[in-house]
């Protein structure tokens, strides 16, 4: 299976939450137990592991918990 040449390819979920529905937050912040986070206008939508062993795994994990996201949704 050939490797996904784009963002938008390897995670679409993530780059249509971003341009649709709200932000995302990477790295160490006070107070945040959290390395990677989504917000919503609503608020808080996912807060992920406190470290990961690559950035990679980082938008892999936002990319699955954004997916199941938009499927509660309905989207």
């Amino acid at each position: 299976m050939p490797k996904a040449n784009s963002f938008e390819e390897k995670y679409p979920y993530l780059n249509r939450f971003v341009e649709e529905q709200g932000w995302i937050e990477i790295g160490d912040r006070e107070y945040i137990d959290s390395f990677v986070r989504a917000y919503d206008y609503g608020g808080t939508v996912y807060e992920g592991k406190s470290s990961y062993p690559t950035i990679e795994l980082a938008f892999q994990d936002l990319e699955k918990h954004i997916k199941a996201y938009f499927e509660d949704l309905g989207i």
